[in-house]
């Protein structure tokens, strides 16, 4: 795979500061792919300086020519879908098929999102005698992860830049060389110097450097809550603004009356979606007693049929973990249907689908997030009783109801503490917002409140 040896900073690929490298390693065949610069406080300090240089002029950059300019990125990205493809499918083991359909297509559809925010977004308002500004925040910096990993840059990059934000991005280790990928065609779309720059290194090191550099006015982070803790613990010595979307252990409630083969299949594509590392994924399936057994016979069928559909998990540590909590959900008293922790190949971070029955609330699997191919079936006894246990958890960040009609399921939705809900198999909307409650985390990415996070307010009094 290509992979650049230096980093892209002030419209320019530069020599990194250090000589360290970080191995990028296909999780399919374990096979070293390539190597990148391991970026140093020195390599983000540099990142921000350029952002910081950059930011009065592209703050002042009518709306219309910021659109112009994502335009153009969502066009330079549609132009290089194939190539996106390979990259995902060489660093994440994404099936190539799954590969196009969401890890390409998704962020070209945001891009264009963001583009057309951008030159429709109100950006002034009168309020009795006073004008209320939105300006940008300012030097933004970006952290993301692995598991969608181009998406998530585009998530945070496309909107702060509609903002007049300039970005620094920092992502995953696991997954760098399609946020290069994307380096390039942010230079492709003609965005002026130093308004995006990208720094790939370690978590510990060049995350932590961006996360408390004095340059840097905000942090969008996307990961795992135990490190959200960490970000936001770093930003907020200095007071400044936060966006983080972490963990979920959402609920699939399938209510009484609801298509229970329909809700069932499609919970258990759901959870195998991106082999189980999906934060919103509904890993928890509640199903009313009465049908509890029919439900558990269903979900084994379905993922069956998963074997040698989905791709590896991204490391040999993902993998070890994940399996962990499957000896931990059996030797907590859960009961295996489908799949287990035999290796279903010889090579690879392969864990095959798996699906626990008879789990309770308090147990391990139903609280901690696995992010695998691990689908937890829980048994209620009324509503009250579902609503208690879709509740129950330290998470809030997705879900989904179903039941006889839209109403009903929609009403039972409005009392559950996350997000975002799907009704009755609701379709994904790139424009409505995404992120969570209680400890999934602060702020919202996609849409108008996406572009809101990358803003703050100025009030001028006539």
């Amino acid at each position: 795979m290509k992979a650049h040896d230096g980093m892209y900073l002030d419209g320019a690929w530069r020599p990194a500061a250090g000589t360290d490298t970080i191995e990028v390693v296909n999780p399919a065949d374990e096979q070293v792919i390539a190597r990148v610069p391991a970026g140093t406080a020195a390599d983000v300090d540099a990142a921000v300086r350029a952002a910081r240089a950059a930011l009065p002029g592209w703050a002042a950059t009518p709306p219309a020519e910021r659109a112009a300019r994502l335009a153009a990125l969502r066009d330079a990205l549609a132009a290089r879908e194939d190539e996106i493809v390979e990259t995902v499918t060489a660093e994440l083991g994404a099936p190539p098929a799954f590969a196009r359909s969401v890890h390409a297509a998704l962020p070209i559809t945001v891009a264009g999102t963001c583009a057309e925010l951008a030159a429709q977004h109100a950006f002034e308002e009168r309020t009795g005698n006073s004008t209320v500004l939105l300006e940008p925040v300012g030097v933004v910096g970006a952290i993301t992860p692995w598991n969608y990993p181009l998406h998530q840059i585009v998530a945070k990059a496309a909107p702060a830049l509609a903002a007049g934000c300039t970005v620094v991005l920092k992502p995953a280790e696991d997954t760098p060389l399609v946020a290069q990928l994307f380096a390039e065609t942010v230079h492709e779309a003609g965005f002026p110097a130093g308004v995006f720059n990208l720094v790939t290194g370690l978590g510990p090191v060049a995350g932590q450097a961006l996360a408390e550099h004095s340059g840097v006015d905000m942090v969008s982070f996307t990961g795992s809550t135990a490190v959200g803790r960490r970000v936001g613990a770093l930003a907020g010595a200095a007071v400044k603004r936060v966006a983080l979307e972490l963990g979920g252990k959402s609920a699939n409630v399938i209510l009484p009356g609801a298509d229970l083969a329909r809700a069932v299949n499609v919970g258990v594509a759901n959870v195998m979606s991106n082999s189980g590392q999906t934060c919103s994924a509904w890993t928890r399936m509640l199903v009313h007693r009465d049908e509890y057994e029919q439900a558990v016979i269903l979900a084994a069928t379905a993922a069956a049929k998963y074997g040698d559909r989905i791709g590896p998990l991204v490391n040999a540590t993902q993998r070890a973990r994940v399996l962990g909590y499957i000896d931990k959900g059996l030797a907590e008293g859960a009961r295996l249907v489908a799949g287990g922790t035999e290796p279903p190949r010889p090579r690879g971070y392969f864990v095959s689908p798996t699906v626990l029955a008879d789990v309770t609330p308090t147990m391990t699997v139903a609280q901690e997030e696995i992010f695998g191919p691990v689908l937890t079936i829980l048994r209620y006894e009324d509503e009250e009783d579902a609503l208690r246990i879709a509740n129950g958890t330290l998470y809030g960040l997705s879900g989904a109801v179903w039941a006889a009609d839209d109403a009903e399921a929609a009403a039972f939705a409005r009392r559950m503490e996350t997000g975002q809900v799907d009704i009755n198999g609701g379709r994904f909307n790139p424009l409505a917002p995404f992120g969570g409650h209680k400890q999934s985390g602060v702020g919202r990415e996609l849409g108008a409140h996406g572009l809101a996070e990358f803003l703050q307010t100025k009030s001028l009094q006539f």
